[in-house]
């Protein structure tokens, strides 16, 4: 795990570290779940000649087919049709039979279940699996080892994988954790305030790896735990943080892990002074187009 120093001032009094998880194999941190998710069940003599199916975004479907590859066994993968080009073009380099079929992720894990009661194969998920979120939750791990007085880590939350592995670990080694969602992408945070699962409308320039309509009953449970915040930050907040990163670092990330960041440049989440805090900027499988127009 690469830990990148952030100049002081930049966020008030705090110091601060981006944790560099795009440069995770297939860009971004769901390669640490898929490979957990695909070694223990080789493990365990239940990886299917038939392969691995998952439903995703793009994201996760892309870890799943990485995974897969390296364990030797096919990977089908079904998307909504709003899936990013960028994705989905990846996803068949990567060698998995891709489907697209309607318009939001639910469409798609739908489709994914089917397909794994008519085949055999190994129906997989994109964070609402112990093992995924295990996976996903090494990177704490990381993250500590480089920064050990660390304070606070902010990460996104779409359906609470990485959250939940994350909080985990963070919350054991007394590291606070913020959790940061778009107004439109609100799971974690309307299943916090409706004390339940909820489903929620997707709407958000995130929305392509953050757009779950429900977030898992383990990210409610970590959720509400003490040293635990969940926040809200607005598209243009989101926006506004992607293009920073690439204006002043050259670094092009997803919207998804601009929204992270976001809470910090948008002054919704303050640290206090002399707070270590580190921001995870989960993944990079974006089209840069829109960053490097003239400006």
């Amino acid at each position: 795990m690469a830990l990148a120093p952030v100049e002081r001032g930049t966020w008030g009094a705090a110091e601060g570290w981006l944790a560099l998880e795009f440069l995770q194999y297939t860009g971004t941190f769901k390669a640490r779940g898929a490979f957990n998710f695909t070694r223990a069940h080789r493990e365990a003599g239940t990886l299917p000649g038939t392969g691995v199916v998952i439903a995703s975004g793009g994201n996760a479907g892309l870890a799943c087919a990485w995974a897969a590859a390296r364990h030797s066994v096919p990977a089908t993968v079904f998307v909504p049709e709003t899936a990013p080009p960028v994705k989905v073009d990846r996803l068949r380099r990567l060698g998995a039979e891709v489907h697209q079929t309607g318009t939001e992720y639910a469409d798609a894990r739908d489709a994914a279940q089917k397909h794994a009661a008519e085949t055999g194969a190994l129906l997989s998920h994109a964070y609402d699996h112990p093992l995924i979120a295990a996976g996903a939750g090494t990177v704490m791990e990381e993250i500590l080892q480089a920064r050990p007085d660390l304070d606070t880590v902010m990460v996104a939350v779409g359906g609470g994988g990485l959250f939940t592995g994350v909080a985990v670990s963070a919350l054991e080694h007394g590291v606070g954790v913020v959790a940061v969602e778009p107004y439109g992408c609100r799971a974690l945070n309307a299943a916090l305030e409706a004390g339940a699962v909820v489903d929620v409308p997707v709407d958000s320039v995130a929305a392509d790896s953050l757009g779950a309509r429900h977030v898992s009953s383990d990210a409610l449970e970590w959720a509400r735990k003490d040293g635990v915040r969940s926040v809200l930050v607005s598209d243009e907040a989101i926006v506004s943080a992607r293009q920073a990163l690439w204006d002043e670092r050259r670094i092009a990330v997803e919207h998804a892990a601009a929204t992270a960041l976001s809470a910090l440049t948008s002054g919704v989440y303050r640290p206090r002074p002399g707070e270590k805090v580190a921001v995870l900027l989960c993944g990079a499988n974006t089209d840069p187009a829109d960053l490097t127009r003239a400006r």
